[in-house]
């Protein structure tokens, strides 16, 4: 098992450790910027406006796992289609407690590279669409945060579906809460395989709480911790018969695992996480699943990936994105081109131990265009072409037989 398939190198210390080790001289050549980095990310391409607001979650009753005398709690953010948006600002990729802890992270000087805007609108009113928005759940790599595969969940928010992202309190690398308390990552940066099951079923608990507490808001409920207000028009928005999951490395699995065990999610997709959920890597899923993998990395050199395949006996479908590493399946992807100057990082340590050689705007529309296209199959029913076999538009995604 290796750190880059367990903990990605992204926007955390993760990164720092894991540059280090592909690349030691590579922090070191680090020279202050003149001005600050504006880092961006890549506006959605759906028809709809988009809305966001983040909730603090406490699961009364459930210890927390990971630090003694807590009660389990958890950051989420819903992002939505929305209406009169303009009128609501726009919210950051991360919260200013997080960011700074991130600049500190990569032993950057806080204010050398300035947090994202997205094109999300805090508090924004819902849009309804007929029939209710699909909701699809996302759950981060372990080390990341929520807001790790922020270009995707907006495109997928800008086409009509209610995407809730949700932060695994000291296993993120950091989770702001409300009143600028910072909860840093507790687990070992290079746990063991049972360590990594353990996590992955307490991720899966998260999971399911949070759909509870979604039922729980679509009739009107306000969990929220502080009892800060919701958005107009979130009651009875969402269509919670058709939900899906969605998770980049440690998240894949997480979606493999809740889905086993829970099926309130119709379908699911990992994008390039081993798995080590016992169960549903021998049993394997009965209903429709997807793998995303890097280009080195499938069912040929992933045992568990192979296992859980040949036992699935739902749809499923596996695809490699060709010239991509780990780090092309989320944020990274465009924001490592962004930060190369003030890390020291050459085009070829780019390119060969952090995200690849595919170009990373393309990237990212090419994988928004098959995790689209997979829920608009299975939450709306609506057949998609794209997933039948290779794409004369996408070539760069290439089925796995």
């Amino acid at each position: 098992m290796t750190l880059r398939r367990l903990i990605p190198l992204a926007l955390t210390a993760g990164v720092a450790a894991a540059l280090a080790m592909a690349t030691p001289p590579a922090l070191a050549m680090a020279a202050p910027a003149t001005a600050p980095v504006q880092l961006t990310i890549p506006a959605p391409t759906g028809p709809d406006q988009i809305g966001t607001v983040s909730l603090h979650l406490v699961q009364a009753g459930r210890p927390d796992p990971w630090v003694p005398g807590r009660t389990r709690e958890l950051m989420i953010s819903l992002t939505y289609p929305a209406r009169h948006a303009g009128r609501y600002p726009m919210a950051p990729y991360m919260e200013a407690g997080a960011w700074k802890s991130f600049l500190q992270d990569l032993k950057l000087p806080v204010g050398s590279v300035l947090v994202p805007q997205t094109a999300a609108h805090e508090g924004a009113p819902v849009a309804r669409h007929p029939g209710g928005l699909p909701v699809i759940l996302y759950s981060p790599p372990s080390g990341g945060d929520r807001s790790f595969n922020t270009a995707l969940v907006q495109d997928l928010a800008s086409r009509g579906y209610l995407v809730v992202t949700v932060d695994h309190t000291y296993s993120d690398r950091e989770v702001e809460f409300p009143g600028g308390r910072v909860a840093q990552r507790v687990l070992p940066e290079n746990p063991t395989d049972q360590q990594l099951t353990d996590e992955v079923a307490e991720r899966e608990k998260d999971m399911r709480f949070v759909l509870d507490e979604l039922t729980a808001i679509d009739r009107g409920a306000n969990p929220d911790a502080w009892h800060r207000t919701l958005p107009g028009g979130l009651r009875g928005a969402m269509n919670l018969s058709e939900v899906g999951m969605l998770g980049m490395s440690l998240g894949g699995d997480t979606a493999a695992a809740t889905m086993f065990d829970d099926s309130r999610i119709k379908a699911g997709i990992n994008m390039d996480g081993t798995l080590h959920d016992g169960p549903v890597i021998t049993s394997g899923l009965t209903r429709p699943f997807m793998l995303l993998s890097a280009a080195d990395h499938n069912r040929d050199n992933d045992p568990s990936w192979a296992s859980f395949w040949n036992a699935s006996t739902g749809w499923k479908r596996d695809f490699q994105l060709l010239g991509s590493l780990h780090g092309t399946y989320f944020d990274a992807e465009v924001l490592f081109p962004q930060l190369a100057g003030v890390l020291g990082l050459t085009p070829t340590r780019l390119a060969t131990t952090l995200i690849g050689t595919i170009n990373p705007v393309r990237a990212i529309t090419v994988e928004s265009a098959y995790v689209d296209a997979f829920f608009a199959q299975h939450l709306r029913h609506h057949p998609e072409h794209l997933l039948d076999g290779p794409s004369p538009r996408f070539p760069e995604m290439v089925p796995v037989p």
